[in-house]
């Protein structure tokens, strides 16, 4: 009986564990529906008639982008509102193009693990473990042809640290895996989060943080 019991609970956690993710599929495609005027809402996109689906629905021409911002990077995101063919299929992909030292700013991605690939070039990159396990750094320098993993809501960063221009290609395990990058999220809030909260966190004087919320900070994710 005891056995029994076990069985039960390990099958009722791993329901709930998959339940944090996309939820699987229910048919062979389900593109999204901008036009959301007398839909129900839905967990994703309300799905368009099968039968107006078109192969332009799968398809999505990435151009490489422009990176003659002040990270020098710039994110081409293919997420669900870009492609409307991955509607529940809980995947998505970013092309991720990097001038001579350009940047990739600390962020995290809420609903998604990403793997990163490297097409040209050289980068360093990393990311940060929880406080739990003691905000470990993982790092590595990654060339041409190398993989990356970033695990689900940890913060991460690439850096071309190479001598010319660098490219990579980012799989995410979600249609709609959500951008927070470090800097925005803190200093370049909608209403602002209150200095008070600010200089209490970073413990530094309040002319630091008025310094740094008055700064433009860039949104390299298009």
């Amino acid at each position: 009986m005891k056995s029994v019991y076990f069985l039960v609970t390990i099958l009722a956690l791993t329901s709930s564990i998959a339940s944090a993710y996309d939820p699987s599929p229910l048919q062979d495609f389900c593109v999204a529906l901008n036009d959301t005027k007398n839909a129900v809402f839905v967990n994703g996109k309300v799905c368009k008639d099968p039968k107006a689906v078109k192969a332009e629905d799968f398809f999505r021409h990435v151009e490489a982008g422009n990176t003659s911002n002040p990270l020098g990077a710039q994110v081409s995101q293919v997420f669900v509102d870009e492609l409307a063919g991955l509607n529940t299929l809980g995947i998505s992909m970013a092309r991720i193009d990097f001038a001579a030292k350009g940047l990739n700013a600390p962020h995290t991605h809420p609903r998604a693990t990403e793997i990163l690939t490297v097409v040209e070039g050289t980068l360093y990159v990393g990311f940060v473990s929880s406080n739990q396990d003691g905000n470990r750094l993982f790092t590595k320098v990654l060339n041409k042809g190398d993989v990356f993993v970033f695990p689900i809501g940890l913060i991460h960063f690439q850096l071309n640290v190479g001598y010319g221009n660098a490219v990579a290609v980012a799989s995410l395990s979600s249609q709609n895996p959500g951008t927070i990058t470090i800097a925005n999220a803190l200093f370049k809030s909608n209403p602002s989060i209150s200095s008070q909260v600010l200089t209490k966190a970073f413990q530094v004087d309040k002319s630091v943080i008025d310094y740094l919320q008055k700064q433009f900070w860039t949104d390299n994710n298009h």
